[in-house]
């Protein structure tokens, strides 16, 4: 009896001690990024088949942005030319500027890489390039809850800005005139070496359509 109960408590601890491993590896893995803390890395794929990783743009200043054609807050900022503008001022800066598709596939807002690249085009679109991210993984890591959802890295790859593109948090693209871009300050600021005075914002927009179970 001792040996077995010796084995059995043995084997409980062992058990106790794998479950404690595996659940903080879980809260590790899910993890939310954090202003003032280091971007989490990724990879994707990008509307024409490339694969784009944080990690190609070390030393630079990158911008992401959530899109998603079919919801009226992004179309507020791109049919009013408010996001392709601020791309544009971005990049002509030296900055990266990612969009980053998450939608299901099987939702009704999902575009196919190739359609999601023509609208982008259409919109005469300045971003560096844009990603898909059906499986939800990026807009996880980065805790992505609206579209647009918006993010500004310094070039030490720290995330110094998350939140809201602006200060209007309408659908209304007449609001766009007398709203704060918070991007446009949040750059300003961090290409002058500057810290961000309005590190983070709440985001506005439509949900992102994650996959169920993701």
């Amino acid at each position: 009896m001792n040996l077995l109960a010796s084995t059995a408590s043995t084997f409980c601890a062992i058990a106790l001690a794998t479950a404690f491993a595996g659940a903080g590896s879980a809260v590790h893995a899910n993890t939310v990024a954090t202003v003032g803390q280091p971007a989490p890395a990724f990879s994707a794929r990008d509307t024409a088949g490339r694969t784009v990783s944080l990690a190609d743009f070390k030393g630079k200043t990158v911008v992401l942005e959530w899109v998603n054609p079919g919801c009226p807050y992004v179309q507020k900022h791109y049919r009013s030319a408010n996001m392709q503008g601020s791309q544009r001022e971005a990049t002509a800066s030296g900055v990266v500027w990612l969009a980053i598709n998450t939608v299901d596939p099987a939702h009704g807002d999902y575009l196919e890489p190739a359609a999601l690249g023509q609208w982008m085009a259409s919109q005469r679109a300045a971003a560096t390039a844009t990603l898909m991210d059906p499986e939800g993984k990026v807009g996880r890591a980065y805790g992505a809850r609206t579209t647009p959802h918006m993010y500004v890295i310094d070039t030490r790859g720290t995330l110094v800005y998350a939140g809201a593109i602006d200060s209007k948090p309408t659908a209304n693209v007449a609001d766009i005139a007398g709203a704060t871009n918070h991007v446009k300050a949040a750059l300003a600021e961090t290409l002058a070496g500057k810290p961000v005075s309005v590190a983070q914002t709440r985001a506005y927009g439509c949900s992102v359509k994650y996959p169920s179970g993701a």
